[in-house]
């Protein structure tokens, strides 16, 4: 039975602080803040819980692969958390430690994930590399010609999206969070550079402290009170096959990059999710405020060649039949990294947003540091990639974010090598001196969305990267030369 929608008598006038946004981000932070004794909390929802994009998420609970020590620390703790949640909150969460394997399928791809390996190791995860066949074993239905090795992590494995937001709901209410469903925000009331109230459809909500957890709307909700957050949302693919003999839940979360693909078992089926190298853009100008629980009707011209490509790994879904082509929005940021604290220019004006599509993975993590940080009055870890202080004016503008997101969903599974950067909404902030620079061969990088040389070619060269590589570059010897000039 579905409950009434909250009347303008029962919502409170007050609270210490108020969420907005009920996804798994803002129902994290507001269990995070009840568990810490912070208990006069209000989250509120536009719709219903999880109508964003939490509802359609994966569920992937994969920690290997970043090189982020913060990152690791946040993934680490969501598995920890979300193998907890039921026992705490009686709401089962639907974690199943079925293992992951990260293929290799090349050489540079192996020595990536190879130094991934012993970064992750140092931060807690067990991680193990495998051979080829041994990838058959764990997971007997992919092909493995061309794959060089794989990476398997036993602890790591699946979730449900819905239920995990649900816990974390039930937990925060269980310690006096109120949480409102079909209340709409409208606004941020600031006086003297901090934050009074929220204004919502039904009144204002005093509060000492205020989080934007709006997902994908994040951008809009804080541009109508100056708060820039320069996120955009993209389209993101999965495909479930019906029913595959031999196919069940106990089968490992599989991953090839190489492929553009995961894979993970969905009702007997097989899920094939997709990272495809040149994306979609979805709603550059606005996101609609009526989108719930919504599908985007998906591109099979555009997406056909990559699905194709994804099935050759696992030959059997091929002749499996398609329950669902699945297109939904997902918002991902200039530079993959989420936009988290407190906003510049506004006083206890949080944000939690930009997730980059690993919102689940490190949605226990993110609610933890942001709860800590309000409490404590700082981040209790290096937050410096994350933080929303980060982002840049030039970002929000609409041409940019719809050129940078065509490339930064497709670098989540690229090779990411050390010399690469990004080539999209470039030449947008330079130096005074930039023609100088560039007269002198100057081959420049993005450094915080500024045009910085990194190094400069020998007289009558064109400075290119060429071919990236793992190794020495060619401009090796450009840096050594810089350094004898200076010395």
């Amino acid at each position: 039975m579905t409950s009434a929608a909250p009347s303008k008598a029962q919502l409170p006038g007050r609270a210490q602080v108020v969420i907005v946004g009920g996804g798994v981000i803002g129902c994290s932070v507001a269990y995070h803040l009840a568990e810490a004794g912070w208990t006069d909390v209000v989250l509120i929802e536009r719709d219903k819980l999880t109508s964003g994009t939490t509802w359609h998420a994966a569920g992937l609970m994969t920690c290997f692969g970043s090189f982020s020590e913060t990152s690791m620390q946040m993934r680490l703790y969501t598995r920890q958390l979300y193998r907890e949640l039921e026992a705490k909150t009686g709401q089962a969460t639907g974690f199943s430690a079925v293992g992951f394997i990260e293929a290799a399928a090349d050489k540079d791809r192996l020595e990536e994930y190879r130094r991934v390996a012993a970064f992750n190791r140092l931060c807690g995860l067990e991680v193990h590399e495998i051979s080829p066949r041994e990838i058959a074993e764990r997971f007997p239905i992919a092909d493995i010609n061309g794959l060089e090795a794989g990476f398997y992590v036993p602890d790591d494995g699946r979730v449900n999206p819905v239920d995990v937001t649900m816990a974390l709901a039930k937990g925060a209410r269980a310690n006096g969070v109120q949480i409102f469903e079909e209340v709409t925000a409208t606004g941020v009331k600031v006086t003297d550079e901090r934050v009074q109230s929220v204004t919502t459809a039904l009144g204002d909500i005093e509060c000492d402290y205020v989080v934007n957890c709006t997902g994908m709307w994040a951008r809009q909700f804080g541009q109508a009170h100056g708060v820039n957050i320069p996120l955009q949302a993209a389209e993101h693919y999965y495909l479930i096959t019906d029913t595959i003999s031999g196919i069940d839940s106990t089968l490992p979360v599989f991953e090839d990059p190489s492929a553009h693909a995961y894979y993970r078992e969905e009702g007997g089926g097989l899920m094939i999710g997709l990272f495809e190298p040149v994306c979609a853009p979805w709603n550059v100008d606005s996101i609609p405020q009526d989108f719930s629980f919504g599908e985007i009707s998906p591109d099979w011209d555009r997406m056909g060649p990559y699905l194709e490509r994804a099935m050759q790994r696992v030959p059997i879904s091929l002749e499996a039949g398609i329950r669902k082509f699945f297109c939904g929005p997902e918002s991902f940021t200039p530079d993959l990294q989420p936009f988290i604290g407190e906003a510049p220019g506004i006083r206890n004006y949080f944000v939690a947003a930009g997730m980059n599509s690993v919102g689940i993975l490190t949605g226990g993590g993110v609610g933890r540091v942001v709860a800590n940080w309000i409490i404590n009055g700082k981040p209790d870890v290096d937050v410096t990639g994350f933080n929303i202080n980060r982002a840049l004016p030039h970002q929000r503008n609409p041409q940019y974010r719809a050129e940078r997101t065509v490339e930064t969903l497709g670098l989540v599974y690229q090779t990411h090598y050390p010399g690469r950067t990004v080539t999209t909404a470039r030449g947008v902030k330079r130096s005074p001196i930039h023609h100088l620079l560039k007269e002198r061969g100057a081959y420049f990088r993005d450094v915080s969305g500024w045009e910085g040389a990194d190094w400069y070619a020998s007289p009558g060269e064109i400075p290119e990267t060429g071919e990236l590589t793992w190794g020495r570059p060619h401009w090796f010897e450009s840096w050594a030369n810089e350094h004898r000039a200076i010395r």
